[in-house]
């Protein structure tokens, strides 16, 4: 059996190694920085369209972008907030009009848009999502797929307020 010696210099120094811990970054509980903003994308603004048209679907189909919207800090969802897409495929550019198009979220803060098959532009299959709408700061996102065979993206954004 073993026993533990508790004296005073042993808890001092416990007590003081625990404080410097914690002072130092190493102790903190998970929940107190919260839910970071997810950052705009260098190149996602490319060939952006201020209100593109909410839409039930861009073009003919047949490949889906989907996603979340949270609330930086405490992650809380975001419904009815717009979500602009766009990108090259099988039926236009990026830069034409009939490829982009918007939608709005569901009660539980998640978005699903048809369009159709996304495929590469410059090298790279990818699309463009933003959230322009205001009460959130704006935020730009260009994702690469990992094969131009892929049918869906999933994208997620956390908002930070203005």
């Amino acid at each position: 059996m073993t026993s533990v010696l508790l004296t005073r210099r042993t808890l001092i120094a416990t007590g003081s190694a625990a404080l410097a811990a914690a002072t130092a970054g190493l102790v903190a509980p998970a929940s107190a920085q919260g839910l970071a903003p997810t950052a705009t994308m260098r190149g996602g603004a490319n060939n952006y369209r201020p209100g593109a048209p909410i839409v039930d679907r861009i073009g003919g189909g047949g490949f889906w972008m989907t996603g979340t919207v949270r609330r930086a800090g405490d992650g809380a969802v975001l419904p009815g907030q717009r979500i602009q897409i766009w990108a090259h495929t099988t039926e236009g550019h990026e830069r034409d009009p009939q490829s982009h198009g918007a939608t709005l979220t569901d009660d539980k803060g998640e978005f699903r848009l048809e369009m159709p098959q996304i495929v590469p532009a410059f090298g790279q299959p990818h699309g463009h999502l933003a959230y322009d709408s205001g009460e959130f700061e704006t935020v730009f996102l260009r994702p690469i797929m990992s094969s131009a065979a892929d049918t869906r993206l999933s994208v997620d954004f956390v908002l930070q307020p203005v």
